[in-house]
């Protein structure tokens, strides 16, 4: 039975919650009207909510899937995950929806001196810098090339542009990385990788504090198959035969994200896998049916720490999370 002086209590707790959380004051006002300090309304507040006299529920919207996330960034272990409510499988449309919500993200979470690493070859990329909006004002942000973007004049121009708009969307300086994503040998890798304005954009791969990079399957994409860096059938049945599931920034690696190292690794000019590990954030935006195992590998390699993926992908991820 509920003596005076705790039925007092309670009805302070009643009147400090009411006044908060149905009439709108904040503590202190409500402090000044109940000639109470303010230490005492928040402390009141905490123990109405213990008491059971206010039940706090969050109603979420269509579309938002946030236990999801909360699941993708328990299992894998990630800094972020963030979900787009998109059943079909249609290409176009999954790049459509996963590039906004990048954009949103890179938008949200830039911060200043940031240096910003970005693959080449992704229409998803493309997709993300078209929806995003321009930076208020100057973080002194510099956007790197991390994938080479040499390639045939007619798809070139969109490693070029992806690169550039994002820079000039950010306010800040880009570096390119003038060289083929795969070239034909890796002397040839050696060789171009002394050239001084190659290396220039080389040497700030260890200073990348924010990488946004397409997860890969093993059959390139349409871009990247235009753009001429592509390995040959045989080299994809070498990858298949090793485990190879998808990639990042043409680095391969199998369903467990552990790396297959054939000859042709030697023939990539970007970012090595390693270099990728130790950047502070690496998101990865990808999705699809086709992309399934590939970005499971990335995830279990620890090769991203953020996903932006669609809810199909996002619900097969947790069903194979062991």
């Amino acid at each position: 039975m509920v003596n005076l002086r705790q039925l007092e209590e309670l009805r302070l707790l009643a009147r400090v919650a009411d006044l908060y959380h149905v009439r709108g004051l904040n503590q202190k006002e409500i402090a000044e009207r109940l000639a109470l300090s303010q230490a005492t309304i928040s402390r009141l507040l905490k123990r109405a909510v213990a008491e059971g006299i206010v039940r706090i529920t969050v109603s979420m919207p269509p579309g938002v899937h946030t236990a999801l996330e909360t699941a993708l960034r328990d299992h894998y272990n990630l800094l972020d995950a963030i979900v787009v409510d998109t059943e079909t499988d249609d290409e176009a449309s999954l790049q459509h929806g996963l590039g906004a919500a990048a954009a949103f993200y890179l938008e949200n979470t830039i911060k200043k001196n940031d240096i910003i690493g970005i693959s080449s070859w992704s229409a998803t990329l493309l997709r993300m810098v078209a929806a995003m909006n321009p930076l208020a004002r100057s973080l002194d942000v510099r956007v790197v090339q991390i994938l080479g973007g040499v390639g045939r004049a007619d798809a070139e121009v969109h490693a070029t542009y992806l690169t550039d708009r994002l820079a000039k969307l950010v306010l800040g300086t880009a570096s390119f990385l003038t060289a083929p994503g795969v070239l034909a040998s890796a002397d040839a890798r050696a060789v171009l990788s002394s050239d001084p304005y190659v290396a220039e954009t080389l040497a700030l791969f260890d200073q990348i504090t924010l990488a946004l990079v397409g997860i890969g399957s093993l059959q390139p994409s349409e871009l990247l198959a235009s753009s001429g860096n592509i390995f040959s059938e045989q080299e994809l049945d070498d990858l298949r035969a090793g485990g190879g599931v998808g990639d990042v920034c043409l680095r391969f690696f199998d369903i467990n994200g552990k790396p297959v190292l054939t000859p042709l690794n030697d023939r990539v000019m970007g970012m090595a896998l390693p270099q990728l590990k130790h950047v502070p954030r690496t998101v990865g935006i990808a999705g699809g049916q086709r992309k399934h195992a590939a970005i499971q590998g990335a995830l279990r390699g620890g090769w991203i720490n953020v996903l932006i993926t669609d809810r199909v992908t996002a619900d097969y991820l947790i069903e194979h999370a062991r």
